[in-house]
């Protein structure tokens, strides 16, 4: 009986401890920081991210740092949607460094791995998977970064896999971004990670 219950203890604390998290609840920006001075801001359950006046990049970080996880978000782009989903990232000001799993207009290689502050493109989606983004509709993107290994999914299609010492040798904040140049507007309605 002992055996039993230490094993379904066991199995409990597996689940939760790989469970699916929300990181953004649907409400306000509890868990993230802001950087920069463009907008973020929470309208009808669903996070908004919009150029301002100074037009410069921007960024809404997780308080928390991650390694190993999955992460799904789903977004719209409205006017331009050049934004972006970084990880293992640490931020001063609005300089980030870190990796970027890129969300932006057709053919500019959403779900390619883009190095902040580094050696620039890691790998870009090959031509063909470049239709897989729904421009004006929502999309799905999944991270999943394992060790050294990285793969995005944008809408259940397999974007890129890569391979990366450097990522694997680090841990950082989630954060999305804001392009710089004015007119980006993005919607998110789901940023949820699981740990693994």
């Amino acid at each position: 009986m002992k055996k039993y219950y230490i094993s379904t203890l066991f199995s409990l604390v597996t689940i939760f401890s790989f469970a699916q998290v929300k990181l953004f609840n649907g409400k306000d920006l509890t868990g993230w920081k802001v950087y920069g001075t463009e907008k973020w801001y929470v309208e009808k359950g669903q996070l908004i991210c919009e150029s301002g006046p100074d037009k410069q990049y921007g960024y809404l970080a997780t308080e928390k740092e991650y390694k190993n996880f999955e992460l799904t978000v789903e977004f719209k782009q409205e006017s331009n949607g050049n934004s972006g989903v970084f990880f293992h990232s640490t931020i001063e000001g609005t300089k980030i460094t870190g990796w970027q799993a890129e969300v932006a207009p057709k053919g500019n290689h959403t779900g390619g791995i883009y190095e902040s502050y580094g050696r620039e493109w890691l790998i870009k989606p090959t031509p063909e998977k470049e239709n897989q983004l729904k421009e004006g509709e929502w999309n799905t993107l999944v991270v999943r970064v394992t060790g050294d290994d990285v793969k995005t999914f944008l809408n259940g299609v397999q974007m890129i896999t890569l391979t990366d010492t450097k990522i694997g040798s680090v841990t950082g904040k989630i954060a999305l971004q804001i392009h710089d140049g004015g007119g980006v507007k993005v919607r998110w309605r789901k940023v949820e990670i699981k740990e693994l």
